[in-house]
């Protein structure tokens, strides 16, 4: 019996080893022209897609306060070609 109780507490404590806090991602805000942002360090921005024409894309960014943000704008797929 002993080493059945063991057994259940090692492999209790071996899997809340595995688990892994979830970080939630920040709702994306969509840029407007003109809109202030404080950016102080970029994280990642997004691939634009092989399509002629506008696009979204996303920024993640720390701002000064050392919150993760997401932009949203548009820029020109790379699916033109000239």
């Amino acid at each position: 019996m002993n080493k059945i109780l063991i057994l259940a507490l090692s492999l209790t404590a071996s899997m809340s080893a595995f688990a892994q806090e979830v970080a939630l991602k920040p709702d994306a805000t969509r840029y407007v022209y003109g809109m202030h942002l404080d950016i102080s360090k970029v994280i990642n921005i997004t691939e634009a897609a092989d399509i002629c024409g506008p696009v979204p894309v996303q920024m993640t960014y720390k701002d000064s306060h050392g919150d993760i943000r997401i932009v949203e704008y548009s820029v020109i797929g790379h699916g033109c070609s000239n």
